[in-house]
């Protein structure tokens, strides 16, 4: 099969991956084989190819969007899967099922927790294996391209809704607005919230004003109202302070990535006082994922994708490193 490998880990511009042939590889005890039709471009994936984050599968290929079709289905795995099923490979792969985080629900932050596009092979590939246990059955009238962003943009975005602890009817800043946020959005708004967008690009302007964002104005810029709660997706730590100066009494900050740059000095009575506070967001659970999907497959959530084929994988994240891509970017096969 054909896939992207991070030959080594570095800025874009040095071109850390590289394009190989590969052998598809075999479900094995518990795993099904699954042919890929779509992956997400998730800025994990940037991260993991520029060194952001530290190597854990040498020559790995990422992508953790995976949208594609059961094709095998490996011992002990067949009450879970079955060739021909339509599924989703998500980012968490493996949870001991033990530790004190798993058993009381907590699995997300489970110290043996695996990731696909990290730990494993991604769907960077005609082909990506996974443990029958994590993979996700998928809502019907979506595209394969449309439900790729779902699987971590949408997934992280909602369990960092979950986060920033939102009231009903509240006022939430989203700063940034890329692939998981233009989701989330959509998400706070369908459940009555009141949207206001802090970003840079002009494109990620127009399509917040398209989705209902009642405001968005510049990355740093302070919004209009008082906001009951923020979720920060851009990885930039600086701008910690202004959504932290942004939020009424009460309010909570969530930090969506996994990875952020140096947050700037706080100074107390502007940043925190008043019972603010700052979450940060660790993966997700397979219970996060499922109330998302159902969610989705509830109300319809319009994803802004744009299409790129395998074999220009790495053109699709020099586009995102550079902030050229509305919403989020689907590799196609």
């Amino acid at each position: 099969m054909r896939a992207w490998r991070v030959r080594r880990p570095g800025p874009m511009s040095t071109r850390p991956l590289e394009y190989v042939t590969a052998d598809v590889g075999e479900a094995g005890p518990g795993d099904v084989l699954v042919a890929v039709r779509a992956c997400g471009v998730c800025r994990t994936d940037l991260h993991v190819a520029e060194g952001d984050l530290p190597v854990h599968l040498p020559h790995v290929t990422p992508g953790h969007e995976v949208v594609g079709e059961v094709v095998a289905v490996g011992p002990g795995a067949g009450e879970r899967a079955a060739v021909g099923d339509r599924v989703g490979v998500a980012w968490l792969r493996h949870t001991c099922g033990h530790c004190r985080f798993c058993v009381r629900g907590q699995e997300n932050l489970c110290p043996q927790s695996r990731y696909t596009g990290w730990d494993a092979h991604g769907g960077y590939a005609e082909f990506v294996t996974a443990p029958a246990d994590f993979v996700h059955p998928l809502p019907d009238g979506y595209s394969d391209a449309e439900l790729a962003p779902l699987l971590c943009a949408g997934i992280i975005g909602y369990r960092s809704l979950l986060r920033a602890d939102l009231p009903a009817g509240g006022r939430l800043g989203i700063y940034g607005f890329g692939g998981s946020a233009h989701i989330t959005a959509q998400v706070a708004l369908a459940r009555g919230a009141e949207v206001h967008v802090m970003t840079r690009g002009a494109q990620a302007r127009e399509l917040a004003l398209a989705l209902g964002a009642a405001s968005v104005q510049g990355a740093a810029d302070p919004p209009p109202v008082p906001l009951d709660a923020a979720i920060l997706f851009a990885p930039v730590g600086e701008l910690v302070l202004p959504a932290l100066e942004a939020l009424d009494s009460g309010g909570t900050l969530a930090i969506a990535g996994i990875h952020l740059s140096d947050i700037p000095q706080l100074n107390y009575q502007r940043h925190l006082f008043r019972e603010r506070q700052v979450r940060s967001v660790t993966s997700n659970t397979r219970a996060d994922a499922r109330e998302f999907l159902d969610f989705a497959g509830r109300h319809r959530i319009e994803v802004t994708a744009p299409l790129y084929p395998l074999d220009r994988a790495d053109a699709a994240l020099s586009d995102l490193a550079s902030g050229r891509i509305a919403g989020a970017a689907v590799l196609t096969l």
